[in-house]
């Protein structure tokens, strides 16, 4: 009885979710880009590369049972379905990352000739330039060793310098940076897909060359240089008519280029909460296309001759969605910018086949074929926030359309007069809501008055800065851009104060620490689970998402890091509280640890080394009541092997020292990485690093040979 009562107990329940699923029928195709990126996701955790095959059979199994099913339910086509989407991403992030393959620079190479196109140049505040080079040859590297892309930091270019010429520079290459710590954002991984094999600096002007028969550019960076030159040429023109730094975000905001804008104001509108109006997305794409269609369609509604005959309507929209492409090419294309551009381009498009726009279908197509086209694009933080704040807004605004309640307050005229504040503060409410996990995870800061300085800032950029821009883009072949931008200026001070003076109110911005990415997965997942589906089973989401806040903060801190070069340190002391030594060149890997703490510790205050006690050879700390020794010197090896029982030696550690727990010195970290060193509570000491997190894959540093290392050796040998 009690097995046979089981059975009808789970075949009730199997009935009962089917029937829940076939309700929400109409949803089902919203979890593809989901379960696509669930495949691609599960690529990108493994710990070594798979082969092709391996990758592609997954697919071709649940293929072969697709074709072969028959009289299936519900579940179980939904079954199928998620794993043939998951597998599909699966094979995809595989077959891209075979079709970007290209050689990455095993070592630093100094004072190496490099020759090569110009692609990209990007402006800096204070450090000249930084030029993408598609090469034509570096050093005496041959063809299968030679990176296809180089990145290099230059004092100033050739007057006149424009992409596509060619130049010859004598840099210092390296390959691209791994994470600053296990766990952390892989640089390497990103440069992977952009094909870029190293990242250097000249100290030197690069040199323009003639352009010869055998330097002739292929036709694809022929054509983007052509974009590149416009987009430069736009540049030139608005800081010519507003100069400093008003000129700067001005370009930032048609062009895509931030470079110019100084860290100072990036980090005021960072802690305001409005740093998403300097970044090119949807945003600035609504208001570009939108307008161009609102008058498009007014001036030809003007003749009625024009407007009784012909379907006015189609022709904005058509004009529209040009105008959309053309804003896309000179706003660089980022992930944000490609997906407003597909999302207004289907509801465009919608208008032209006399079909209804439905924006959660336009969301998903826009993901799926982002996805599908770059599948990498899973781990762009502009991505998901871009992805998480817009699905949010088209649901909750699609909730409020189906509420009576709302429907009849709409009604009211007064209720309509507010609407544009009411607007611009649910929009803020719900996109920081959405974006609120994202930013925990990868900035690891909470901005506590975004809705204020929204309320301050939308509407100019509404109603001023973004109509003057694209009126200002329109003249410019007239050479009237003048007074248009002179005004977008006036606009961009009235966003710049507000987000400065937001940025100085108390507890602006709270920092937030590093959590677990199972607390992340959940927290989105849930998300995702309550905008998706359309019955109260929705609910369920905020389960998740409330597990996943419970789980945030049970991620464990390490109790001592260690930098790239093994230089730089810090060690829990005084309560807690990180504190380094050896923080001179190793800036960035310090602030990247402070902000994984979460504490709001600031980048002097760990500088300081308190805690530390040092001398000429070397330093010393306690660690949870252990001791910490940095050797820095051999003289210091015969008392800190004895004493230390975590020893750490930026230089080669003799052999014989066996009485440390934990010896990480200038080879370990050569071969691994970053450490993190965790102590547990039983007195063990836990060693992560960033090589076994990264394990064995194409975009990861290669380990030394033997070789390598012992000629390492010889001269660390020799120095001594």
């Amino acid at each position: 009885m009690s097995a046979s009562g089981d059975e009808g107990s789970a075949g009730r329940g199997l009935w009962g979710l089917s029937r829940q699923l076939e309700v929400e029928q109409e949803r089902w195709f919203a979890w593809g880009p989901v379960l696509i990126g669930c495949g691609i996701g599960t690529y990108f955790s493994l710990s070594s590369e798979p082969s092709l095959l391996l990758a592609l059979a997954p697919l071709a199994v649940v293929l072969a049972v697709w074709a072969a099913r028959s009289g299936q339910g519900t579940v179980e086509r939904i079954i199928v379905s998620a794993l043939l989407a998951s597998s599909f991403g699966f094979a995809l992030a595989k077959v891209r990352v075979e079709t970007v393959a290209a050689p990455v620079l095993a070592r630093q190479h100094n004072n190496i000739e490099v020759r090569g196109w110009v692609e990209l140049i990007e402006p800096r505040v204070t450090r000249g330039k930084r030029l993408t080079l598609r090469t034509i040859s570096v050093g005496d590297l041959g063809a299968d060793a030679r990176p296809v892309r180089v990145r290099i930091s230059v004092p100033r270019v050739p007057e006149g310098l424009q992409p596509g010429q060619v130049v010859r520079a004598r840099a210092t290459l390296m390959p691209p940076s791994g994470p600053a710590m296990p766990g952390d954002f892989d640089f390497g991984r990103q440069a992977w897909f952009a094909r870029l094999g190293a990242v250097g600096y000249s100290l030197s002007t690069p040199v323009v060359e003639p352009m010869v028969g055998a330097d002739a550019a292929p036709l694809d960076l022929r054509a983007w240089a052509h974009v590149e030159r416009l987009r430069q040429m736009i540049g030139a023109r608005i800081t010519a008519a507003l100069p400093g730094e008003r000129g700067e975000i001005a370009t930032a905001l048609i062009t895509g280029e931030r470079g110019g804008i100084s860290e100072e104001t990036n980090d005021a509108f960072r802690d305001s909460g409005i740093l998403h109006i300097l970044s090119i997305s949807g945003f600035h794409m609504v208001i570009m296309a939108g307008s161009v269609f609102f008058i498009v369609r007014l001036m030809l509604a003007a003749f009625p001759s024009i407007a009784l005959r012909y379907p006015i309507k189609k022709w904005a929209a058509a004009t529209a969605m040009a105008a959309a492409f053309g804003f896309l090419m000179i706003s660089g294309g980022a992930f944000a910018t490609v997906r407003s551009a597909i999302m207004i381009s289907i509801m465009f498009l919608a208008v032209l086949l006399d079909r209804p726009a439905l924006a959660v279908r336009n969301v998903v197509l826009a993901a799926t074929l982002i996805l599908v086209a770059f599948p990498e694009s899973l781990f762009d933080v502009g991505f998901q926030m871009s992805f998480a704040a817009v699905l949010g807004l088209i649901c909750a605004y699609e909730a409020l359309r189906e509420s009576e309640r709302w429907r009849a307050l709409m009604e009211r005229r007064w209720v309509r007069a507010g609407m544009f504040i009411g607007g611009i503060v649910l929009s803020t409410l719900v996109a920081s809501a959405a974006v609120a996990p994202f930013t925990a995870y990868h900035f690891h800061k909470s901005q506590q008055y975004a809705l204020l300085a929204n309320l301050i800032a939308v509407p100019v950029c509404n109603l001023v800065v973004m109509p003057a821009a694209l009126v200002s883009i329109v003249v410019m072949p007239l050479g009237l851009e003048a007074v248009p931008l002179w005004i977008m200026g006036w606009g961009i001070d009235a966003m710049v104060w507000g987000a400065e003076r937001v940025a100085e109110l108390p507890g602006a911005v709270i920092s937030v620490p590093a959590m677990p990415v199972a607390a992340f997965l959940l927290m989105v997942l849930g998300g995702l689970w309550l905008l998706l589906w359309q019955t109260r089973w929705r609910i369920g989401g905020l389960g998740a998402i409330a597990a996943g806040i419970a789980l945030a903060p049970t991620l464990p801190v390490p109790d001592v890091l260690i930098g790239r070069d093994g230089e730089l340190i810090a060690a829990r002391v005084n309560g807690g509280e990180l504190s380094a030594v050896g923080a001179g060149r190793s800036s960035y890997e310090l602030e990247r640890w402070l902000e994984y703490d979460g504490t709001g510790r600031t980048l002097e205050a760990a500088a300081k080394s308190s805690g530390f006690a040092c001398d000429g050879i070397g330093c010393s700390a306690k660690v949870k009541g252990m001791a910490l020794a940095v050797s820095r010197h051999p003289a210091a090896f015969a008392e800190d092997c004895r004493r230390a029982t975590i020893l750490i030696a930026p230089i080669v550690s003799p052999k014989g020292c066996s009485g440390p727990k934990v010896v990480v010195d200038f080879f370990a970290v050569r071969r691994e990485g970053p450490h993190a060193l965790y102590i547990e509570s039983d007195g063990r000491v836990r060693v992560d690093t960033v090589a076994a997190r990264r394990g064995l894959r194409p975009w990861s540093m290669p380990r030394p040979r033997r070789q390598d290392t012992n000629e390492d050796a010889t001269r660390s040998a020799a120095l001594d």
